[in-house]
């Protein structure tokens, strides 16, 4: 890791305390070449001023919002357990009595849950979790360096005993590996087990470009590849419909059906979107993108302060 000062924070409502992250997942966007790292991903960067920052940005602005942050790099990396900078973040929301939203795989958020519930008792606090598989082998392989999906329900379930609303965002589903019925009959049981609010989905697959499409296809030859099955887990457990010897690599497979596409769709997509949005209206869980991210923007019309008379 390494230390620098920030000049801002806020842009306009979202923040990003880290820059980096270190959860490894193959499929992430931020490794793109559009935004620019100067460092290696994996080396974060600390914007160590960011509580400062907040405070004096917060103490400006007239009228109450929500907070976001997670929606770059995750703000509960291993790192944030010695340095707390997201807790002080809380903190700060907390005592200018402002709204806050995070997306997170960690289960160190958990560790804020006393800040969150004051947040959410005086303004709203929305915990959103993202969960790709149900399949916790999986999850370790394509997200190596977080805790699995079984925990981040215990997550979930956490927050709503404590009374604060989750989001599930269900994203990536990755063509060929989870993009499958028994695996969105899974996650929509885990989200119905924890009261979930709503899921975010964009569609059953992912998006790639220059930077994370090659990180993304090196994982594939590391973990599917032919030469790693007597190890590794066998892609063709989790191909959706595909048929054929178990020496199937997935990274040739993505080459010859995507090619250099940024939006790689699964052949299945209209049909498993339809069934994940059947599922949403059975369990009564708000299923969508702009909708959801509008309910999540929202700021319940209540006065933290009960006025006094004298």
């Amino acid at each position: 890791m390494h230390f620098v000062t920030a000049k801002t924070i806020l842009t306009p409502h979202s923040m990003n305390i880290y820059r980096g992250c270190t959860h490894g997942c193959i499929y992430c966007d931020s490794r793109s070449k559009c935004y620019q790292f100067t460092h290696a991903f994996e080396d974060i960067e600390v914007k160590q001023n960011a509580p400062e920052l907040l405070e004096e940005a917060l103490r400006k602005k007239r009228k109450r919002c929500m907070i976001g942050t997670g929606s770059m790099c995750d703000p509960y990396i291993p790192l944030e357990k010695e340095l707390g900078l997201m807790r002080r973040c809380l903190e700060i929301i907390d005592r200018y009595n402002f709204g806050a939203t995070l997306i997170t795989k960690s289960d160190l958020v958990l560790r804020d849950l006393d800040i969150l519930t004051r947040i959410n008792n005086k303004t709203k606090a929305v915990v959103q979790m993202t969960l790709t598989t149900a399949d916790d082998e999986l999850c370790h392989k394509i997200e190596p360096g977080v805790c699995p999906t079984s925990r981040r329900f215990e997550v979930l379930q956490a927050c709503r005993d404590a009374g604060i609303p989750t989001v599930v965002w269900f994203s990536p589903l990755l063509p060929f590996l989870n993009d499958t019925r028994e695996n969105i009959e899974g996650i929509v049981d885990y989200c119905v087990r924890a009261g979930v609010h709503s899921i975010i989905c964009f569609g059953i697959g992912l998006t790639l470009r220059e930077g994370n499409r090659e990180y993304f296809y090196a994982a594939l030859d590391r973990k599917f590849s032919a030469q790693s099955q007597s190890q590794e887990v066998s892609p063709l457990r989790y191909i959706s419909g595909t048929t054929g010897s178990t020496t199937a690599n997935l990274k040739e497979l993505y080459q010859k059906t995507f090619g250099y596409s940024y939006m790689c769709s699964s052949p299945h997509e209209h049909e498993l979107m339809t069934y994940l949005a059947k599922l949403c209206r059975q369990h009564n869980i708000q299923l969508g993108t702009d909708s959801v991210f509008k309910w999540i923007e929202e700021i319940p019309d209540r006065n933290p302060f009960q006025p006094e008379l004298f």
